[in-house]
């Protein structure tokens, strides 16, 4: 993954990592959350000059599975994780998104 990264940040402008953050649905953290803190931290040993931002995953492969299912998708491919979670990423990432258009509308409100 490293290699990976260093790769691409050689060749794309990248202001920010999104990192899904895990709970658990009463808001809780999740059993997951120590691997991806672990990941977090990894991050930021190598790649210090670019922030990490955590957003909240719940209900992200819930909504990848709908998201599946209302496009056609057969279901063995439905069943593809690595699917399911590039699409749960794209997910966590229009939220974020969605979060700084928002913030960016109450600030030119004020």
């Amino acid at each position: 993954m490293e290699n990976w990264l260093k790769g691409y940040l050689a060749t794309e402008n990248v202001e920010r990592f999104i990192v899904g953050l895990p709970k658990q649905t009463n808001g809780l953290d999740s059993e997951n959350l120590k691997r991806v803190m672990s990941f977090v931290d990894r991050l930021n040993k190598v790649f210090p000059q670019i922030p990490v931002e955590l957003w909240d995953e719940r209900y992200t492969s819930v909504m990848a599975h709908r998201t599946m299912l209302e496009s056609g998708i057969s279901r063995k491919a439905r069943q593809n994780k690595a699917l399911v979670d590039e699409i749960s990423a794209t997910i966590i990432l229009q939220g974020w998104m969605e979060s700084q258009r928002q913030r960016e509308k109450q600030n030119t409100n004020i």
